[in-house]
């Protein structure tokens, strides 16, 4: 009987910890950049686009292709950032680990 109350007492921390990791995710913000800072977004820590940044310069007609670009380049750049900070929160704790969604 034992042994079930450690198990449940366990899923319950786990459970716990989890819940504390996703408030905090929502709260993380990573900022990525591209063409010299002339496009720069923000993602949260679950990778949810919360803010772009368009130089005025780079808005002209005749530039989409490379505005689409430099967009797609700084949401790479801010999820990258999102990744290596999880990667030092989590450290050890899951050493070896690939959690889908997250790493």
């Amino acid at each position: 009987m034992t042994n079930v109350m450690d198990l449940q007492k366990m899923i319950k921390a786990a459970k716990e910890m989890q819940d504390r990791l996703q408030k905090e995710l929502g709260g993380l913000r990573a900022e990525g950049s591209s063409g010299g800072g002339m496009v720069s977004v923000v993602l949260d820590g679950h990778k949810a686009l919360r803010s772009i940044r368009i130089d005025p310069e780079v808005a002209g007609q005749d530039d989409v292709d490379m505005l689409q670009d430099l967009i797609v380049a700084a949401f790479n750049d801010a999820a990258a950032k999102v990744d290596e900070v999880l990667a030092q929160k989590l450290g050890g704790l899951g050493a070896g680990l690939k959690v889908p969604g997250l790493l």
